[in-house]
């Protein structure tokens, strides 16, 4: 069996040396290890992925080892499907593009479920055959709408949750109970435009570079710990739909890695920052 470990301490001298150990004495064959020190913060990181052995006896091996570093860790099934759901409004290029890369096994997941705050997409969804559940949330039924969401992920037992362009801010207490588990991907203009129409804006300013940025999502809007950015150069020749289409492209790319560095179990979140195996 294929295990993944992932660790973080305060950097010291041995740790490389007793996680391998603990591994080793459950006769596990390292397949893959990485590691990575912040010498500002003085943090350790450490990715490990191994064949053989059970994690029940890699759990009693490592624990005097994380006890004696105090460390942060977790370790799984290498080859674990997490049940994804996908969140989206009416735009469904990132969404359609996570299903098709999952349906073709680029992504390690299922997507349990399709959350929608409006109908346009049900009939997009059903052709891959995706529950689709319809949530119409305003200003007044928004907290008991987000419970009525959380309670149906819990009966669908969601390891994550991905948001597909969905165009509504979550509440605090919905953030809160997916923590690093929530991925969002939106636009990132240099300078950046809020509100509706946003390549609109950036054609009206002329911007010379446009793209994307994917992030897990915390109670603060939009500074979650970023996951990936992407960019391109723009010039005066291309037009609003161009940029509409650029932006697009990007925005798949940005949240299909997203999804899969998390899925893969390759990331560590570290004050507000991401620790990003490859």
């Amino acid at each position: 069996m294929k295990s993944i470990l992932l660790a973080s301490c305060q950097d010291s001298r041995g740790i490389i040396h007793a996680i391998t150990d603990a591994i080793l004495r459950i006769e596990g064959n390292i397949l893959d290890l990485e590691q990575h020190v912040d010498a500002q913060a003085g943090q350790f990181f450490m990715r490990a992925e191994w064949d053989g052995g059970e994690l029940a006896a890699f759990h009693k091996r490592f624990k005097p080892v994380a006890d004696r570093f105090h460390m942060w860790s977790a370790y799984y099934p290498a080859r674990q499907t997490q049940r994804l759901a996908l969140f989206a409004s009416k735009e469904e290029h990132c969404l359609i593009d996570a299903i098709l890369r999952v349906e073709s096994s680029q992504l390690p997941a299922e997507v349990a479920v399709v959350i929608s705050n409006h109908d346009t997409l049900r009939s997009v969804v059903a052709r891959y055959g995706v529950r689709y559940e319809l949530f119409e949330i305003t200003n007044e039924n928004k907290r008991e709408q987000e419970k009525a969401i959380l309670a149906l992920l819990d009966t669908l037992n969601i390891d994550v949750i991905g948001l597909a362009r969905y165009m509504r801010i979550l509440g605090e207490d919905f953030v809160n109970a997916y923590p690093n588990r929530i991925i969002n991907v939106h636009h990132s203009f240099l300078p950046a435009f809020q509100g509706a129409r946003p390549y609109h804006q950036a054609y009206e300013r002329g911007v010379k570079i446009i793209g994307a940025t994917s992030h897990y999502v915390t109670e603060k809007l939009d500074e979650g710990p970023i996951i990936e950015q992407a960019v391109q150069r723009v010039g005066h020749k291309y037009e609003v739909e161009d940029l509409v289409e650029i932006g697009k492209e990007i925005e798949r790319q940005v949240f299909y890695f997203a999804l899969k560095k998390h899925l893969e179990r390759k990331i560590i979140v570290f004050d507000n920052r991401t620790i990003i195996f490859h």
